[in-house]
């Protein structure tokens, strides 16, 4: 209601003026840039960025995976769920990580962890059972819809209680794998949940508990690549009510030494043009900028399971954009099918 409100305030006041003739919306600044990259053409040469295969938390499909024997592709981005390599207080369990870093080592590929913490699947809660008690808070919250229904899981990030054992877990896993890993990232930064779901949470708390989690991700992993997925903020929404909240989490992210990414590289929506590409194309780093290929994007939809039979391969146009606009050093491609077979192989022929 607020950003509506703006913008009929603008359009009463630009009526009958001059001024208005020049005046551009500055949600729309970027709409027209991908149309200088859609001449991509296949196949995509080698240029520094690494290509990771992301396989969600579906381990077997990566073994047998023809990306395995392409030479374009650095390795794999697998989620780990904290609830897996945590199933009690303070007892961790790596041996998947330490299996799927073997086996990719093995063949010369590199693993990129994720760790989940939370889910877009109200059957599926990713936290460890022993943090849904009193002595954590409640651990987790429904993440909800506009319409109020569950639509999934997420740690609640901005308890102090929460956010020690999430530290804790991090030292564990930089203890063992820092070094040897290529690099781990925490889950996207958007989440549904408000004030009437915990009273604790706002806007600030939150942004603050995001920079917590990242300082202690880099703590305890100083040399492999660390990136938090930032895409959208709490209470805000770019850029009409632009609270600083996504701003701060690039700002503190290029300040440690934390890279910085997102889900969901769609190049023809404001809501992604205005939130992570944005703020990657806009900004100025040094740590690396990773952008994720997720389920749709290669129909330039998000979360979609359908199947396009006649498309165009949008993939090298896709990372046509993620190289020329938003600078990236990582494109992390879902082995979504047939798109991945079809469109992305193609795109990154094994043999040239």
């Amino acid at each position: 209601m607020r950003r509506r409100g703006l913008l009929i305030l603008l359009a009463l006041a630009c009526a009958g003026s001059l001024w208005c003739e020049d005046w551009k919306n500055p949600a729309e600044r970027h709409a027209e840039a991908y149309k200088a990259y859609l001449g991509a053409q296949s196949p995509i040469p080698v240029d520094g960025i690494s290509n990771f295969v992301y396989f969600a938390r579906d381990r077997a499909a990566m073994r047998g995976n023809a990306f395995l024997d392409n030479p374009s592709f650095a390795g794999a981005q697998i989620m780990y769920p904290w609830a897996l390599v945590e199933p009690e207080r303070g007892s961790y369990d790596f041996s998947m990580i330490r299996d799927d870093y073997e086996f990719l080592k093995a063949r010369h590929k590199r693993l990129f962890v994720q760790l989940q913490d939370a889910s877009f699947d109200p059957s599926f809660n990713p936290v460890p059972a022993y943090l849904m008690s009193r002595d954590y808070d409640g651990g987790a919250v429904y993440q909800r819809g506009d319409d109020g229904k569950p639509e999934g899981w997420v740690a609640k990030r901005w308890s102090p209680r929460v956010r020690e054992r999430f530290a804790l877990l991090l030292e564990a896993m930089g203890r063992e794998l820092d070094g040897k890993i290529e690099g781990i990232n925490l889950q996207e930064t958007a989440i549904g949940v408000s004030a009437k779901d915990d009273p604790s949470f706002s806007g600030p708390v939150y942004a603050a508990a995001v920079k917590a989690n990242m300082l202690a991700m880099k703590r305890a992993f100083p040399s492999s690549v660390t990136m938090q997925y930032a895409n959208f903020m709490s209470e805000e929404w770019l850029p009409w009510d632009d609270k600083g909240y996504l701003r701060s989490v690039y700002e503190y992210g290029e300040r440690i030494g934390v890279g910085l990414g997102g889900p969901d590289l769609i190049f023809t929506r404001k809501a992604q043009l205005n939130h992570t590409i944005a703020m990657m194309h806009e900004g100025s780093f040094t740590v690396p900028l990773g952008i994720a290929v997720q389920d749709g994007n290669y129909i330039g939809e998000t979360g979609t399971a359908s199947v396009e039979k006649r498309r165009e391969n949008l993939v090298p146009a896709l990372h046509a954009f993620a190289k020329g606009f938003l600078h990236v050093s990582y494109i992390f491609w879902s082995n979504q099918e047939p798109y991945f077979s079809e469109d992305v192989l193609r795109a990154f022929p094994a043999v040239r």
